[in-house]
């Protein structure tokens, strides 16, 4: 065990920006790309993923301080700290058991594979950590309920099983939409995040059924056909931007600084998503050549992290229109059960690609089902947030740093809060869980059906 874990940190160590190219670099080679071709694309991967990480920290970097005036300001006690994904990681990493999920992705993926149940070949191996934090999530619910420890443990890597089953199926079934969005054949997301869809997709049918909603497809091209100046991404997050620093510091100077940090953030996130199209072209060329020589009508589909859908405007004007909704939520549901006011999650990356994927960019659409779900993300956090401060003490101390001793950590926008909030109850044998999860599951099955009469759609239409 020990080496295992030696073997898998060290792996990990390298982050997604070097360890996903370097995957993908073995890929080309392995489809006999030239070997300038695939480290240049390889390179270029690395550097988004880099530019996109730079732009977020940068993003939620400027926005925080604003959060805390404005929790300051209100007077509301909000005692969960909001740690974000990277505390979360070092949580999930630190449980004894944690390296086992890394192999267990790894096979089922060549299973489901062999047994022709996915199109997938997963290469984001660097977020297998959040198949483990709702393993570690699921095995604290059960000890805390009393179940043994083995038993426990069990259940918490069957919880990260059927999680790593249902993403490898959603990836399947989102990639002619992310081809549409992205431009780029061959890729897909099958990531934790994404499995939210499945929560969102009733409110996108009943969106539907408004025509005034549904007949004006109101996209960024649309805003900066309507309204001009005010259309534009930077102009956009600079008004939110300064309105949000006004309200929060009373002080022109600084906020009219974070309008210009949130106009730049803007103006760059469309920019260095670019990137990932230039990088994975080539490459997602060469394996589909490679699969159709080895395997008559076979489709291996490369599934990748979620920024290779961030070059979309929508995702990024969506993502900064919900940030005073998101605040709003946090002060409202305080009195029945929110505990955290968003700090490192306020920027919900782990929300925007679910609306961008079943609106097809529907500002409107994305908009209204953002502010509806987004209470969702805040209360199944908060009610994590016990269990995550205990399981930090426990196994990671240093997450705890800079956090007062009375207070609990969490992550306000903790990804797929549905899914994991339903089977981490479920396994531990409370009866809202096992409901909550029989619901939850009836939807992903309703929301895999919906993306496959839209995928024919889709295709009708490229033949058309």
């Amino acid at each position: 065990m020990d080496v295992l874990y030696n073997v898998v940190q060290y792996i990990l160590g390298f982050g997604a920006a070097v360890f996903v190219p370097l995957i993908m670099l073995i890929i080309g080679m392995i489809c006999k790309m030239k070997f300038s071709d695939a480290f240049l694309a390889a390179l270029t991967l690395g550097i988004g993923f880099t530019g996109m990480n730079v732009l977020i920290n940068f993003m939620t970097g400027a926005i925080t301080p604003a959060a805390q005036g404005l929790a300051t300001a209100t007077g509301i006690s909000l005692p969960a700290v909001d740690v974000g994904w990277p505390a979360l990681s070092a949580i999930a990493w630190a449980w004894p058991y944690g390296t086992l999920c890394f192999p267990l992705l790894i096979v089922i993926n060549i299973i489901m594979l062999k047994a022709k149940l996915t199109n997938v070949l997963n290469v984001d191996l660097w977020n297998c950590w959040t198949k483990l934090c709702t393993c570690v999530i699921t095995y604290y619910l059960c000890v805390s309920v009393g179940f043994p420890d083995g038993t426990a443990v069990i259940l918490g890597f069957v919880a990260a099983s059927i999680q790593i089953v249902l993403e490898l199926k959603i990836g399947d079934a989102i990639q002619p939409t992310i081809q549409k969005v992205t431009g780029i054949p061959g890729v897909t997301v099958p990531h934790a995040l994404m499995l939210s869809c499945a929560m969102i997709l009733p409110f996108e049918k009943l969106l539907e059924k408004v025509p005034a909603i549904e007949n004006n497809h109101v996209d960024a091209k649309w805003l900066r056909d309507k309204i001009g100046i005010f259309g534009e991404n930077c102009v956009m997050g600079f008004i939110i931007g300064t309105v949000l620093g006004a309200v929060a510091y009373r002080d022109p100077q600084k906020a009219l600084t974070l309008g210009i940090q949130a106009g730049t953030a803007m103006q760059l996130f469309p920019t260095v998503s670019k990137l990932f199209m230039q990088a994975l072209a080539p490459i997602s060329d060469a394996v589909g050549s490679f699969m159709k020589q080895r395997f008559q009508g076979r489709e291996l589909i490369i599934g990748l992290d979620w920024p290779i859908v961030a070059g979309s405007d929508e995702l990024w004007v969506s993502m900064i229109l919900l940030i005073p909704f998101e605040l709003i939520w946090a002060f409202i549901l305080a009195p029945v059960g929110n505990v955290v006011l968003p700090f490192a999650g306020i920027v919900n990356i782990c929300l925007g690609p679910c609306l961008l994927m079943l609106s097809g960019g529907n500002l409107i659409k994305m908009l209204i089902e953002g502010i509806i779900v987004t209470p969702v993300y805040l209360l199944a956090s908060s009610s994590f947030a016990p269990y995550l401060t205990e399981l930090a003490r426990t196994y990671s101390p240093d997450s705890l740093a800079g956090v007062g001793n009375n207070a609990m950590i969490t992550w306000s926008t903790l990804e797929t809060p549905d899914f994991r909030w339903s089977i981490a109850n479920a396994l531990s044998g409370h009866p809202s869980g096992i409901v909550a999860l029989i619901v939850w599951l009836a939807l992903f099955v309703w929301m895999l059906k919906e993306f496959k009469k839209r995928n024919a759609e889709l295709k009708a239409e490229q033949q058309a």
